[in-house]
Parts: C-alpha cells; structure tokens; sequence
C-alpha cells in the first residue's frame, strides 16, 4: 500500500481554476504529499470572484469578519479599521497572501482552458491557449480537480447585450456587473462631465445591490430593475457569535438526513413544526422592520428566507448601505419588472410593465452560466454526466414529510428538469470508481471557507484510494445522487433554476455544518467538532480551528487502515 500510495503521490494533478476552492485544494494535496501540482487560471493574479481586476470599492462578503479562512491561515485585519464585514480588498488580499505563502511557483496565470477530455488509455488532456501569447498547446494530467465555480462565465440574456443594444442605437454603455470594476472610471468621469448622467442597474441580487450604493454614493442616479429581490437577515444590534456562528440557524433550517432529536423535533413533530416556521417568519418580519423597509416597498417583493438560497446577510445595516438609500429615495426602484430591449433614440430601455427608462449606462447583474459548457465537449460532459438530465425513474420514492415543510411555495415549472448527478457534490456518479476526476467549488453553502477546505481533505483522501465510505458502483453512486437532487427539489422548489449547474452540485445553504458532518464521516474521523453537551451543543460556535488537523487525522486513520489489512 506505503508503495502506491508514493506511486500516487509522484502522478500529476492539474487544477483548473485558483479561486478560494483551487487554492486550498492544492493546498491540501501538497501537504499530503502530492508532489506534482498545477493551477491553472485564466487571471493574472489568483482570488477567483476576488481576483483583484474584478473587485471594486464598497463589494463586500456577506459573512461577519473572519468568517471566511483557511485553518492554515488566520484572517488578517481588515483594510478598514470601521468595517464590520469582509470586503473585496480584504479577500483579494488574503488570496493572495495564501498563494504567495503556500503555493509559490504552482499558479500558471492568463492560461485560458479550452477543452478537457480524457487522454487516451488514462489521464486527461488539457487544451490550454496563453492569453499573452496566443500559443496553444495540451497539458496532460493524471487526475484532474474542477474548481472553477459558478461565478466565472456572465449570463446576459440576448435581448439586452451589447451587440443588441448598438443595433437598436443605444450609445451608452453595456457591460455585466462582473466587468463593472474596469467600467466604474469612465462612469464616475462621464457622471462628471454629465450630471444627469443615469445608470440602469438589472437584477435584484447582491451584485446589483453594491453596485447600485457605490454609484449613488458618488451622486450618479440609479434606477434598478428586477422582478424579484434577495432576501436578507437584518438586526437592531448584531447577533452574538454563539447564534451567528453556530449551528443554531442550520438546525432550524433542516437537513435531508435528521441526526439529533432535536432536529426531529423541529422538522418531524406538529409543535416542532410550527415553533420552526415561526421562527423564519420572525426573522423575515423583524428584518424588514430592522431595516425599516416599508409595507409597500419592492424590497418585500423578495425571496423565502426558509425556502430560498439568495439570502443576504445586512447586519444592522449601513446608513449609506443599498436599503437605506432605496429608503431616502435616493436609489430608483423599477420593481416588480424586467428589462425587455433597448429603444430607438440611444438612451432608453423598455421595461416589461410598458415604463421606458432613461439611462447613459446599463450595468447587467444578470448572474451567471455554467463555467463547464465551454470548456468539456459534449461527449466528454455526457460520459462524466455533469450537466443537467431528467430525474431518475425512482425519484417519486424519495418524501421528506417534515412538519415544517408545510405549504411550499409552488415550484419553477421546469424545476423537474433538474437533477444532478454528482455524488456528495464533489464526484460525478459514473466515475466514482476511477477516483482520478473531482470538483471543489460547486457546493452551495455558507460558509465556503470551511466547506471548501472539507472537501479538499475529502478529495485528497480520494485520490490517495484511502479507505472511505463510498459508493462501491457508479449505479449506487447515481441512486444517491438521484435521492440527494430529490432532496434539493423538495427543500428549495424555487430556486433550482436560479443557479447553475457548476455552483449547485449540492446545496446545503443553511445546513451546511450537517452536510460538511457528512463529509468527515465518509474519510472515517469525528464529526460535529464543535462540541459541547446535550444542553450547549446547538450553540458552540465553528471555527475553521477544528479542521486544522485533519490532514494528521486522515494520515493516522490510513495507517491504521493499513496496519490491520497487514
């Protein structure tokens, strides 16, 4: 076994992305001994969605300071001394502060994927064109690891692109909320020279949001349009860490596997049931009112906080944030609406309840396609089976009949078009006995930090072929696959088909300790690592600490695993 395992060790893995998951994934190979690591990104510098050409002033992360880290890596302090929450800077620099410290020289930057597919016999070929060159050439790889995530590939929709709007004569700007940070200049400096200058802002998610509190806080007007907005926790006062941080809110959220009686309480009993959603109703109510959002405010046009997964997290929320300044008026709400087409004239957009809106720019926050189409021919995606297919004939099979499940909302009519077929949201089902392909980046969570920092101990366990609970087929592997997207349609019938298919391999927003719990059991080391009694436990705070020695964990279980085969 020792002999294979250094075999294993010495073939080479090749990563295509270096967001946060591409990171920390080579990161914990190389700890364990993999010695032939590559990352492959088509950026100049490392960071992802943080990359620092796509990062702008007054972005933000969602999660309270420190949050988001590795365990090898404490947070550092925040560039703003006054700053509650993680900013774009912040997150740039610590990207790339983990880069510079664990992974000099394994980062091969503006290297743009074309194609993967499998080599002949084994491995993988990686069709690769250097943006600053524009040579072309295939890499090989013994095993490959997919971190490119869900937020690398725009979605804008035909009707409104920038070829669309010159052929109707619009002469303002068009460009999506991803290349907002290299457009923001020529906006301010046009504001300047105009200062009736009005941007249109499309979408009603977090990009939108930011977007729209920058421009307004310079004194550009803005007018954002959507149909239906996120949904958002607020407070009078900030939650304590012991709610904030524990597994307090994924208890009350659900899981498709309930653990602790608690839980069956919660999400099985009458009185659980109602005590759940009362509690959900309580934190919408109370966040509208935190915020002072008004009855008959758009803002209340928003997504379920119990059954959605666009959930915002505003503390007690900014005086010059997005829903204070939508409350003084200052930013236009053109809600409920979309955006149909641009208007003859230049400087017009047509909504769909008939309001045309007038705007010298249209900033896109329209989300994003899937990062895999592009880059795995269509052969390639059907053999993996990556993409989206119809549900399993079995499916119907699968009922979670929680009391706190009552009257759902009604599901996207091509919601049952969705299912996935990546087993624990890392592996795709038919090569789950090859262990030489995985995927890190396209689990929904909350917490990506410690999620993402899981699932490269569970990869790297994976292709070391140490001992885990795995499927031992790819039909098993389906089966579940197949149980868990049925599990996905059920807990969250709106949203399946809000997102996709490379950022929603799994979801677990809420319950992501449960799902990460499920993680560590499958490489055989303690689970729910946070502690506490029968009384403490549901409010023991998580910290990434408690995975900082998982890698020793896993190599003793392995030699433990191996001492009793011998």
């Amino acid at each position: 076994m020792m002999a294979s395992l250094d075999a294993v060790r010495r073939q080479s893995v090749g990563i295509v992305g270096a967001g946060a998951s591409g990171l920390v994934t080579a990161h914990t190979l190389l700890q364990d001994g993999f010695e032939n690591v590559q990352l492959l990104t088509r950026d100049k510098s490392v960071g992802g969605v943080w990359e620092r050409q796509r990062i702008y002033p007054g972005v933000t992360l969602n999660n309270v300071f420190g949050e988001f880290c590795f365990s090898s890596l404490p947070m550092p302090p925040p560039q703003n001394p006054g700053q509650k929450r993680l900013g774009g800077e912040d997150m740039c620099a610590y990207m790339e502060k983990f880069a510079d410290t664990f992974l000099a020289g394994k980062v091969r930057f503006e290297t743009e994927v074309l194609n993967i597919r499998r080599a002949t016999g084994s491995g993988w070929e990686i069709e690769v064109q250097d943006l600053r060159t524009n040579v072309k050439q295939v890499l090989v790889y013994d095993r490959i690891v997919l971190c490119t995530g869900g937020c690398s590939e725009p979605f804008i929709p035909e009707s409104l692109s920038h070829d669309t709007a010159v052929k109707a004569g619009f002469r303002g700007l068009v460009c999506h909320s991803a290349e907002f940070a290299r457009h923001l200049d020529r906006i301010l400096e046009d504001h300047k020279t105009n200062p009736d200058y009005s941007v249109l802002v499309v979408g009603g998610g977090k990009s939108a949001q930011d977007i729209s509190a920058l421009l307004t806080r310079h004194g550009v007007k803005v007018t954002v349009v959507f149909e239906k907005t996120d949904a958002f926790l607020a407070y009078p006062i900030e939650l304590p860490a012991f709610l904030r941080k524990s597994r307090f809110l994924p208890i009350m959220a659900s899981h498709i596997e309930l653990r602790t009686r608690l839980e069956r309480f919660l999400h099985t009993t009458w009185l659980g049931g109602k005590i759940t959603r009362a509690f959900w109703d309580f934190l919408t109510w109370s966040s509208y009112k935190s915020l002072s959002i008004p009855q008959n405010s758009p803002l209340r046009n928003s997504h379920s906080l119990f059954w959605g997964i666009r959930t915002n997290e505003e503390g007690a929320g900014k005086k010059d944030g997005f829903y204070a300044l939508c409350n003084e008026g200052k930013i236009k709400l053109a809600a409920p609406a979309r955006a149909v087409k641009y208007l003859g004239g230049g400087e017009s957009v047509l909504l769909s309840n008939g309001t045309e809106i007038r705007a010298n720019a249209v900033i896109l926050a329209t989300g994003f396609s899937s990062s895999w189409t592009k880059i795995f021919a269509r052969d390639t995606a059907k053999e993996l089976g990556i993409g989206r297919h119809p549900p399993l004939a079995d499916a119907e099979e699968h009922v979670w009949d929680y009391t706190s499940f009552k009257d759902p909302p009604a599901p996207h009519p091509r919601s049952e078009e969705w299912v996935s077929s990546i087993c624990r949201g890392i592996v795709p089902a038919r090569n789950i006995t090859r262990r030489d392909f995985a995927i890190n980046g396209a689990y929904f969570t909350t917490n990506n930090g410690y999620g993402y920092e899981v699932m490269a101990h569970w990869i790297s366990s994976y292709f070391l072929g140490d001992k885990m609970r795995l499927p031992s087929t790819p039909e098993e592997a389906t089966r579940i696959a197949g149980r868990n997207a049925a599990w996905m349609r059920r807990r969250f019938p709106e949203m399946l088909l809000w997102i996709n298919e490379s950022y929603s391999s799994d979801l677990a927003f809420w319950s992501w300790p449960q799902a990460m719990d499920e993680l560590l059991e499958d490489m055989g080391v303690p689970i729910m690592r946070s502690g506490g009694n029968w009384l403490t436990w549901p409010f023991k705070i998580i910290t990434p600490g408690e995975i900082k020695n998982l890698g020793e964990e896993r190599r003793a279980k392995r030699e433990m695993d191996f001492a009793v085969i011998n």
